[in-house]
């Protein structure tokens, strides 16, 4: 556990989970308009890894900058893309973030500091370098936030972004959602080490092994990592531990490499009803208070929903736009 100098208040421990629950409520959305049709190519939600993105995020500005993965709802809506535009871009409406080009896969939203998401796996950590690199020459004081699974921690561009982002002390955070498998490997058979973290030795930066579902030691590593970044003392990598509830994608039962008591065991550690109890518990926020969080969300989720299923499909007048 990190420890701040400072105490995380009251109001920054509600916003926690006033995130955690946008990001579920949406998720479990795009899995609807998924099982009605409604989205084209496949879905990767990230039920159950929330407080990775929320805590990171939580950390960042407007103008840092995020790379993901193909699993990047969390991490846009984290970073403060709007959830209508999000939606429309996952049902590839012309009102989406990347006007119905980019799909669920390749989110992007710079205006928030979105930079980009990558179906290839490993593939945002270099860009985050170049971001990193680019922010440092520009002197712009950003910091980047990479994220990727674990495994993209096995990747070559994965070594030579922590090598370049250590070596010329570049401004980026690199986060492993470690969820403890690669697609359907288990990271017991791909990987040498019992903490991905440790890597971060080799290339001379800091590396932290935590628990990714509880969104307050998140928040307090990140912080630091993020802290650190911004002072010009160069990359962290993250490695936080979690699990997600549904299969690789949507509509994938996972039963073939996942047993269903290791699924119902990382369940009861779930990430929002762990800080819901905890922010009961320590008087922080009432029920009242939490459940009038909760309905926001959902009428805040369902404004998306007809956003996105009212908006049209990019016309025969787009095929040619942003061809270069």
């Amino acid at each position: 556990m990190i420890e701040l100098e400072e105490a995380i208040s009251n109001e920054k421990l509600v916003e926690l989970y006033r995130e955690m629950v946008r990001v579920r409520l949406f998720d479990d959305k795009m899995g609807e308009f998924y099982a009605r049709g409604l989205c084209p190519g496949t879905l990767h939600l990230s039920t159950g890894q929330e407080a990775v993105a929320v805590g990171v995020c939580a950390n960042l500005i407007k103008e840092d900058l995020v790379t993901s993965t193909h699993r990047a709802h969390a991490h846009t809506i984290a970073k403060g893309a709007p959830m209508n535009v999000t939606a429309a871009e996952i049902l590839g409406k012309v009102t989406g973030c990347c006007r119905g080009r980019g799909g669920t896969m390749h989110l992007s939203w710079p205006s928030e500091g979105m930079l980009y998401s990558s179906s290839i796996v490993g593939a945002g950590a270099p860009l985050a370098v170049g971001a990193g690199l680019s922010a440092t020459l520009r002197k712009t004081n950003q910091v980047i936030a990479s994220f990727f699974g674990d495994g993209a921690a096995n990747t070559g561009g994965f070594h030579e972004s922590l090598n370049l982002a250590s070596i010329w002390k570049l401004p980026v955070v690199f986060v492993c959602e470690n969820n403890l498998y690669a697609i359907s490997v288990s990271v017991n058979r791909s990987t040498s080490v019992k903490d991905i973290a440790v890597r971060a030795k080799a290339y001379n930066i800091p590396g932290f092994a935590i628990d990714g579902n509880d969104v307050i030691e998140v928040y307090k590593t990140a912080r630091t990592a993020v802290e650190r970044a911004r002072k010009g003392e160069g990359p962290t990598l993250i490695e936080a531990k979690t699990y997600r509830h549904h299969g690789h994608y949507y509509g994938d039962p996972g039963t073939a490499y996942r047993t269903k008591e290791e699924v119902e065991e990382w369940k009861k550690r779930d990430p929002i009803a762990r800080h819901r109890k905890y922010l009961l518990e320590c008087t922080i926020a009432s029920e009242e208070q939490l459940t009038n969080i909760e309905k926001d969300v959902e009428a805040e989720v369902a404004e998306a929903e007809k956003f996105a299923i009212d908006s049209e499909f990019p016309g025969p007048e787009e095929l040619e736009r942003f061809v270069f």
